[in-house]
């Protein structure tokens, strides 16, 4: 019996492809490398792209009838919702606090950039689906 690796594969490059592409925007916009601005936050989501590319896995090879795919869309919905919502607001929440504490050597600012947009958000969803569409037709050409 062969062993699926595509399972494993496929939200690892969409992390990847996401975080690379986002690290480029960021240092394009920065015109500097922009180490600093990696993590939660900025265009495309990494966190869409993992999770809509193992539910766009699910889908190709099983349909969207299968229980995996029900567990994965709605692992989906609970990310992508708290980008959007829970994350973004605690990023608000600490551009609030870094505005009224006065900058010690002590502490560092707090973390701002934490959420999502909906653009961004809708890009890593894109990047997830096309990740899993290309390692799906490069491991079974017919479909």
């Amino acid at each position: 019996m062969a062993t699926d690796l595509s399972y494993v594969v496929t939200p690892f490059i969409a992390w990847a492809v996401a975080g690379t592409s986002k690290f480029v925007i960021n240092s394009v916009q920065a015109r500097k490398l922009a180490f600093g601005l990696i993590g939660y936050g900025g265009l495309p989501s990494n966190h869409s792209a993992i999770v809509s590319s193992v539910a766009t896995l699910i889908a190709l090879k099983h349909g969207i009838g299968h229980p995996a795919f029900g567990v994965a869309l709605a692992l989906a919905f609970i990310v992508v919702l708290d980008a959007a919502s829970l994350r973004r607001q605690m990023g608000k929440h600490a551009e609030l606090l870094n505005k009224l504490s006065a900058p010690s050597p002590e502490s560092a600012p707090l973390r701002e950039r934490m959420g999502h947009t909906r653009v961004e958000i809708g890009a890593g969803i894109l990047v997830g689906i096309a990740v899993a569409v290309i390692v799906t037709r490069m491991i079974n050409p017919t479909v």
